[in-house]
């Protein structure tokens, strides 16, 4: 009788590290397969529709909406960009498309360049905007992107949180699709992502504390399927982020949210992997909730510090998601880093009214310093006229028809103040 090896009846580990295998998405189309070639996505809309079938949606469509075309998307809910580890997945969005076991590492191909927005009504649902062309096109991330619209009408009788997990899972389902419609085209980059400490030693090891918002249905971030409300702070690989296991489910605050396609290009994570072994050692990513009472703030901010310690950050970056509520757990988290002897840097919009004078954090730390703006949420914004409208066809928030002239405050542009570490705004004193 052969002797049994320990590996044995086991699934093969792939090696360490993650590999993005890059296709660049230059032009968009539909047709009647859905294929990548020569830079070109064409996309099914009967395809798309039976993927994102379910009950409780009575009818979906999907439409383009490419950089600089006049076009408007309101009523955002989520964006995710295209990725597979293989036919049917192969592990990608683990909870959703693939199963919940650990990623981020192997081969992961990327559709840089294209996205899958949600957009439509939901209950708590916030208004948000991205417009493809103008002014407010270069606030957000997805103003560059080519993006597949995914609009929906939920079933007679649906459940709206039903109808929530039905566009959710049907819009990651569509995004690993389309990535797999590229999986045997020629590349046109291969991304090798640091893993591990680096090899030059004496370097400061600086990591990111994220938050993610919890605080219900409608307003809540899953981790490899689940929801994070009820977790402590974890830390996890850079690699599962770029593999989805960070799924959004939130829909406030539009500016300050941070859709799946942030999460799987998280920025200030980016920019870590690209010093790693500079000037700094990546030491790693920590999730965490956003409890909505005092004390359990408390308890997780205490938790995410001494997790930091144990994975021995010497500084972190402290990130979050939403409005004035949300500022405390930044600042909470950071105050409790210091007392650990780590240096805490926040990442904060500011709420400084439309004059820019009011008070700019609705709660500051009050034992660290370093905090960085990501723009005034108040600051006000004049959207010219569209031609077309996606995802509704009025801006609830003002009460006009979605294709007029807008005077909308940054707060409503999709991603325009991210505290994710992306966006080309700042507050500064004036003089």
């Amino acid at each position: 009788m052969a002797e049994a090896r320990p590996t044995e009846g086991l699934q093969e580990r792939p090696a360490a590290g993650l590999t993005r295998v890059v296709h660049q998405v230059e032009a968009v189309d539909f047709g009647e397969r859905t294929v990548y070639e020569g830079g070109r996505l064409t996309v099914s809309p009967a395809e798309a529709a039976q993927i994102l079938s379910s009950p409780a949606l009575g009818e979906v469509s999907v439409s383009w909406a490419s950089p600089g075309s006049p076009v408007r998307i309101v009523k955002v809910l989520d964006a995710v960009e295209p990725r597979t580890k293989g036919p049917g997945g192969g592990g990608i969005f683990p909870g959703f498309v693939g199963p919940a076991q650990p990623q981020g590492r192997g081969r992961t191909h990327v559709l840089r360049g294209a996205a899958v927005v949600a957009a439509g009504y939901l209950p708590r649902a916030q208004e948000a905007v991205i417009d493809m062309s103008g002014p407010a096109a270069a606030l957000s991330p997805l103003g560059s992107t080519h993006n597949l619209v995914v609009e929906f009408v939920p079933g007679e009788g649906a459940k709206w949180e039903d109808v929530d997990e039905a566009v959710r899972r049907g819009t990651l389902a569509l995004a690993a699709r389309l990535a797999e419609a590229a999986l045997d085209a020629p590349l046109d980059a291969v991304e090798e992502l640091p893993t591990g400490p680096s090899a030059t030693a004496g370097l400061p090891r600086v990591g990111v504390v994220t938050n993610l918002q919890t605080q219900g249905t409608f307003k809540d971030v899953f981790v490899y399927g689940r929801s994070f409300a009820q977790a402590l702070p974890t830390l996890l690989d850079p690699g599962d982020l770029d593999d989805g296991a960070v799924v959004s489910g939130q829909f406030g605050h539009p500016g300050l949210k941070n859709p799946t396609f942030m999460h799987q290009n998280h920025p200030v994570v980016a920019e870590l992997r690209r010093r790693h072994g500079k000037d700094l050692d990546f030491a790693g990513v920590v999730i965490s909730p956003e409890p909505v009472d005092a004390d359990n703030k408390q308890l997780i901010s205490v938790h995410a510090a001494r997790v930091c310690a144990a994975a021995g950050f010497d500084a972190a970056l402290v990130t979050k998601e939403g409005g004035g509520n949300a500022d405390a757990d930044v600042a909470l988290k950071m105050d409790e880093l210091e007392a650990l002897g780590i240096v805490a840097v926040g990442l904060f919009a500011e709420m400084a009214g439309t004059d820019g004078t009011g008070p700019s954090v609705v709660v500051p730390p009050s034992r660290a310093t370093a905090m960085v703006s990501t723009g005034n949420y108040d600051d006000q914004l004049v959207l010219p006229a569209v031609d077309r409208a996606l995802g509704g066809t009025t801006v609830n928030l003002v009460d006009l028809p979605a294709t007029e002239e807008l005077r909308l405050p940054t707060a409503v542009v999709y991603c325009s103040l991210s505290p994710l570490g992306w966006g080309h705004l700042r507050c500064e004193a004036a003089v």
